[in-house]
């Protein structure tokens, strides 16, 4: 199954840009140690870790395109903000174009953008691997995501969608515009209230 993997990034490799490449194998192999440390399928982790992006090379005007023609439902903030919608037609690719069959695998690589409550363990491993992979820009709290990451998995998951509602509410006042999607407000008052209230 690695060689499917490898075969996969050789394929993407050229159809997406060198920074996005750059990404996408940064993100594989942290889901992949991420999955060491927390007992899940390393195949299942570099697999969504691979294709979590497989869309993202698209414009935001083909995205909408090509959900509308494969009949992929589109939100009202999906509408404002396309290129949130990436992860649903990157799932839909994963398994119409490269062959994943693998419910969970699809289910990562949809939620691995916006999260959702009640992740299973391999959903948590992909949102938190395009999180921390290691050519991110440094932000505040990332060093602290990291280092949880590999014993508190919920936790680090946590920590990442307190981080994400705080920056984008902050970009929504600047612009005047909400700019993200409302799951994963969702997600962070869900891992919020089993914490404890923790940030709420």
């Amino acid at each position: 199954m690695q060689e499917e993997i490898e075969e996969i990034q050789e394929m993407l490799q050229e159809k997406i840009s060198a920074k996005l490449f750059r990404h996408v194998v940064g993100v594989r192999y942290t889901a992949e140690a991420l999955a060491m440390c927390h007992g899940v399928s390393m195949v299942q982790a570099g697999t969504a870790g691979v294709l979590h992006d497989c869309a993202k090379y698209m414009t935001a005007e083909k995205m909408l395109k090509k959900c509308q023609k494969h009949e992929i439902p589109i939100s009202s903030s999906e509408k404002k903000n396309p290129m949130l919608l990436h992860a649903k037609l990157g799932a839909y690719l994963a398994e119409h174009k490269y062959g994943i069959r693998d419910s969970e695998v699809l289910s990562a690589i949809r939620w691995h953008t916006t999260g959702k409550e009640e992740m299973t363990t391999l959903e948590q491993i992909v949102f938190l691997a395009d999180y921390i992979e290691p050519h991110r820009k440094m932000i505040p709290g990332l060093d602290q995501v990291r280092r949880t990451a590999f014993h508190d998995l919920e936790g680090a998951v946590f920590l990442t969608l307190k981080n994400t509602v705080s920056y984008l509410e902050e970009q929504s006042k600047k612009t005047g515009k909400k700019t993200f999607d409302p799951k994963t407000q969702e997600a962070y008052r869900y891992y919020a209230a089993k914490r404890g209230g923790e940030g709420v």
